[in-house]
């Protein structure tokens, strides 16, 4: 870590690398990232189905949080059933860039490269 993202003597949620683990952290939030920037558009029964192994209540949460941080938009549509979708905002979309290398890093660091890592 460079200096200063952590600084000494500074509690971590007081840095930028606190505020961004804050916003992104958990189990579900950068999958949640991940399949709207793959799809652009998704509906709450859409993205439990892409993610597989979320609760309904959970995923609910998650899409709150997320569109309280201004990462996601939430776009309802008054009709009947009611139809909502949700899809990256602007700032949202600013943290691909960070998802890409966490990805980048995953190819070239995952199971097979640690096989060769001496212990």
């Amino acid at each position: 870590m460079s200096e200063s993202c952590v600084p000494t003597g500074v509690a971590l949620k007081d840095t930028g690398f606190g505020y961004t683990l804050s916003l992104i952290g958990g189990k579900y939030k950068m999958i949640i990232m991940y399949w709207l920037a793959e799809h652009k558009v998704l509906r709450h029964n859409e993205l439990r189905r892409s993610i597989g192994t979320i609760s309904f209540k959970s995923l609910s949460v998650m899409l709150k949080e997320l569109e309280a941080d201004g990462l996601i938009l939430r776009k309802e549509f008054p009709q009947v059933p009611p139809r909502v979708e949700y899809s990256l905002t602007e700032r949202g979309l600013s943290l691909l860039p960070l998802l890409n290398m966490m990805c980048e890093w995953g190819e070239k660091n995952g199971l097979p490269a640690l096989e060769t890592v001496p212990r």
